[in-house]
């Protein structure tokens, strides 16, 4: 069995053409039709993957197209969410400090920075049960727990004596005309904090059902319009008028396909 560059290439575009022909394939019909053992068409439906070209299943792989159709809205919007912060991951660099606020999306960014050596800092409690590489190296702010969050004056002086390369936020929504809701309104002190000890870009992730028009003029409860630039990372199946909207108004908006 050749392995070089070619055949490879050639082996995953067979792959694919299967998966999308049939919308569901195992992983042994794989390594049949190949002629290779399943160790490698599992490393093969992982490559596919992450180039979100199909979607890996336990048992071997499914087309993007039947995956939209086959899972519950909610397994969707987790896809969408992990595919967005899979994208965010690459603009960390090495040798960064970054900052995470109570974001889960954010938060996952860690799962897919590879061996990228990085220091975190969060007020995010969900970060204590993460499995991160050694080249990461994680750091609480302290503070009152609500839900995951840790705010209060004790997360606001430990960040004023810190600074980040980048930070890495999530919010409840995202209004057309730029301003972002939390959940918990004394986390808007702090992610003002964040940006505001932020030394390059802050980004702000947000799957597409969090994207919504203002129904009504005038700041919502708990929402904040930041005097910083941040940049919106999203997925492909947000509103394309609400995404004009925002850029009309200043935001810059990254697109992430979901296949």
């Amino acid at each position: 069995m050749r392995n070089d560059r070619k055949s490879i290439e050639e082996r995953r575009a067979g792959i694919l053409q299967a998966v999308r022909k049939q919308g569901e394939v195992k992983a042994e019909e794989l390594a049949s039709l190949c002629g290779v053992s399943l160790m490698t068409v599992r490393r093969d439906l992982t490559a596919l993957d992450r180039e979100h070209l199909l979607k890996r299943t336990h048992g071997g792989a499914v087309s993007m197209e039947y995956a939209h159709q086959k899972l519950s809205r909610d397994e969707w919007v987790r896809y969408c969410r992990e595919c967005i912060s899979r994208y965010a991951a690459r603009f960390l660099e090495n040798d960064e400090t970054v900052f995470i606020n109570g974001s889960l999306t954010a938060l996952d960014v860690l799962k897919f920075v590879g061996d990228k050596r990085l220091t975190v800092y969060t007020n995010n409690c969900a970060a204590i049960g993460m499995q991160l590489p050694d080249n990461v190296s994680l750091r609480l702010t302290g503070g009152e727990v609500r839900n995951h969050v840790m705010v209060g004056e004790y997360v606001m002086r430990n960040l004023l004596a810190l600074q980040a390369d980048r930070t890495l936020m999530g919010c409840a929504a995202v209004y057309d005309d730029g301003e972002f809701r939390y959940d918990i309104p004394t986390e808007i002190g702090i992610n003002e904090l964040l940006l505001s000890r932020t030394t390059k870009s802050v980004y702000i992730l947000a799957d597409h059902t969090k994207l919504q028009k203002r129904e009504k003029k005038g700041r919502a409860y708990g929402s904040v319009s930041y005097d910083a630039p941040v940049i919106l990372i999203t997925d492909d199946h947000a509103d394309g008028e609400i995404l004009d909207r925002l850029e009309k108004n200043g935001t810059k908006v990254l697109i992430v396909p979901t296949g």
